[in-house]
């Protein structure tokens, strides 16, 4: 079992909350996680972009001077890659980098993410966040009290509460629902901040999930 931290807003810690490691893959898988970062980051590009060649950019095809006799090195038209203004030697065209999944991998990478994160020590869990309203200097001074001094990513139940928008103008903090957490957010930044009853929630959702998994994967094994 993990014990995490529990902290107030004072950043004196006040309980502890306790994960079973193996709900959430019960060891760091590297290759893993490299394999859903890199998902990630793939389907986020539109992939809409769109060079023009040598035989497409508007240019003269007239040959620039004669072939011999001027000493320069031998040159065509104005279209050559080489130049300025001319087509590009590999010209990139519109595609589709969108790459695909198995929907368990998926779930174990996003839970395996957290587990890296437990291990580092880089979770901070809150008693309770109540802002009367939107207040970036407390919320700031919340973040100096958990010693958070790198990116954080700020997971809420309610984003749209007076605590969610106390976050949007802080340097390197980026505000997501706690049902929302994946692997390419968590590894993208260094702590995570969140409300001791909305990770209990998330973590017993993720329990079921992982124990539904392993439930069907026995079935089938069964089966075959």
């Amino acid at each position: 079992m993990i014990e995490i931290p529990v902290h107030n807003t004072s950043g004196e810690q006040v309980g502890t909350v306790q994960v079973d490691e193996q709900v959430l893959g019960g060891e760091v898988r590297h290759g893993l996680l490299k394999q859903a970062y890199v998902r990630y980051h793939a389907n986020r590009r539109q992939g809409t972009v769109r060079t023009k060649n040598r035989s497409e950019v508007s240019h003269s095809t007239r040959k620039l001077y004669k072939q011999k006799g001027t000493g320069n090195a031998r040159r065509g038209d104005m279209n050559a890659n080489i130049l300025r203004g001319g087509g590009h030697a590999f010209a990139k065209r519109p595609r589709d980098f969108r790459q695909d999944m198995p929907v368990k991998m998926r779930r174990l990478a996003n839970r395996n993410a957290l587990l890296a994160k437990l291990v580092d020590g880089e979770v901070k869990l809150i008693e309770s966040i109540s802002f009367e309203k939107p207040s970036t200097k407390q919320f700031g001074t919340l973040l100096q009290a958990l010693k958070v001094d790198r990116s954080c990513l700020v997971a809420l139940a309610d984003t749209t509460g007076p605590a969610g928008r106390s976050t949007q103008n802080i340097d390197d903090v980026t505000l997501t629902q706690i049902d929302r957490l994946n692997a390419f957010d968590l590894l993208n930044h260094r702590y995570i901040v969140a409300e001791k009853g909305a990770f209990e929630q998330y973590i017993a959702r993720i329990t079921e999930q992982a124990a539904g998994d392993a439930g069907q994967k026995t079935e089938q094994e069964v089966a075959a």
